[in-house]
């Protein structure tokens, strides 16, 4: 949720960046009932005022004063009725609020479709072989290492049984990514290399909630009932759609000391997702799934480092698929393509040779306060002053650069070469 300030003070950018944004909100009626709600605080505090200066002219009286107790008794009906419109009043206020999206960032594309995404940056050779390489699929398929029929037996459609040298693959980049950002050399490394100014504090490896309370996901802005969050049916929990959903609360109304900052985390988790809407679209291999593993990135920084965190986990991204040898493409993502709780959205797309095609593996989410907010998630400065934290996510690896793996490093035997950066992970063994 963004500043109510910054609305009063800057309505018309507001309606602009929320355009750009897609997003349909009325910003003039929020507006309006923010003048009614404040109006009506102002009236409630003076009926309250009332009410105490009265009980207390009944307690000098000494003996019972019916003209006092008739008009506590009329105040007390008036600070009802007006406590009354004021909840009502800012139940409405919130609702509009909640509804306006986050500010992006000036150097975010406008753009009103994902064709207006920006590629700022390509790295690496596509490989070139003197076969038809197979999609991962196909290879899936036939070495029995993606099973998808009997899954649909046991869950329906969209889900797999992952078996073998895929399953070890998995757990591989699990443990490659856990270590490398536990890693502080690694991590100053990356930092030198890329220009950054910002801590080389390493990352601290957590296996969070995969359960998430309505009141600690709704503020996120993560939580879409609609489309993608599955609700157990009996209890007031959602399904983690995503590690960082159940990461970036974990400080909901705390306050942070200065000094700890940044905090960052590395989670794993198993995520789920009804995908609703994509019907048809990814339906063969493991691309598009109601369920998958997943270790996403997530720090609390101050306001003044938040955004080169954001450019940080970019570069962690980069590095741990320049470390695969996978190439890739960086995209800028435009307005309408960053959601509506962020500033700034970043995507990695990995090349899948079988397909001709790219693939997004990645994203990097920078929420600067619009998180905190509402989770009350603040910090306290040296001088004593508080301040909103700012949040950053980003992944570090899903299931989907087993994909890229796959169709890559296959061979005309079909076979799939383990990359070298994982061979330690997996026995220094040579294909899966």
């Amino acid at each position: 949720m963004i500043d109510i300030q910054l609305i009063r003070d800057n309505p018309e950018l507001v309606k602009q960046k929320a355009a750009q944004k897609k997003s349909v909100v009325d910003i003039d009626m929020l507006l309006e009932l923010d003048a009614n709600r404040l109006q009506l605080l102002q009236e409630v505090e003076d009926i309250r005022r009332r009410r105490n200066e009265n009980a207390e002219a009944i307690k000098q009286a000494g003996t019972p004063d019916q003209v006092l107790i008739d008009k506590g008794k009329q105040i007390k009906i008036e600070l009802a009725e007006r406590e009354g419109y004021l909840v009502s009043t800012e139940k409405q206020w919130l609702d509009i609020l909640k509804q306006v999206p986050n500010m992006p960032l000036d150097n975010v594309p406008v753009g009103a479709t994902e064709n207006e995404n920006v590629v700022v940056k390509e790295w690496g050779a596509k490989p070139v072989f003197d076969f038809q390489p197979k999609n991962h699929w196909e290879l899936g398929y036939a070495k029995g290492w993606i099973d998808k029929e009997r899954a649909a037996k046991v869950s329906g459609s969209r889900f797999a049984y992952l078996k073998g040298g895929l399953v070890e693959l998995q757990f591989a980049l699990i443990q490659f990514a856990f270590q490398t950002l536990a890693n502080e050399e690694t991590l100053k490394s990356i930092i030198i290399d890329n220009n950054l100014t910002i801590s080389s504090k390493p990352f601290i490896p957590v296996l969070p909630p995969a359960l998430v309370r309505t009141d600690a996901y709704e503020p996120t802005g993560r939580l879409n009932a609609e489309e993608t969050t599955y609700k157990l049916s009996d209890d007031d929990l959602w399904l983690n759609a995503s590690a960082e959903h159940s990461l970036c609360n974990m400080y909901m109304n705390e306050i942070l000391n200065e000094n700890d900052l940044p905090i960052r985390y590395v989670g794993y988790s198993t995520s789920f997702r009804r995908e609703a809407g994509t019907y048809g679209k990814d339906m063969e291999g493991i691309i598009r799934m109601h369920q998958f593993n997943k270790v996403e990135m997530e720090v609390f920084s101050t306001p003044e480092t938040g955004a080169e965190e954001h450019r940080f986990m970019v570069a962690i991204q980069e590095y741990l698929m320049q470390r695969l040898n996978l190439p890739y493409r960086v995209i800028n993502k435009c307005t309408a393509d960053i959601g509506g709780p962020n500033a700034s959205g970043v995507d990695i797309d990995a090349w899948l040779a079988g397909e001709n095609r790219y693939l997004e593996t990645h994203t990097a989410d920078y929420m600067t306060d619009y998180q905190a907010r509402r989770l009350k998630t603040k910090l306290r400065r040296s001088d004593g002053e508080l301040s909103l934290v700012h949040t950053n996510d980003a992944t570090a690896f899903s299931q989907r650069p087993l994909v890229a793996i796959i169709e890559n490093y296959q061979t005309a035997d079909g076979q799939v070469r383990i990359p070298d950066v994982l061979k330690p992970y997996m026995g220094n063994k040579e294909t899966i």
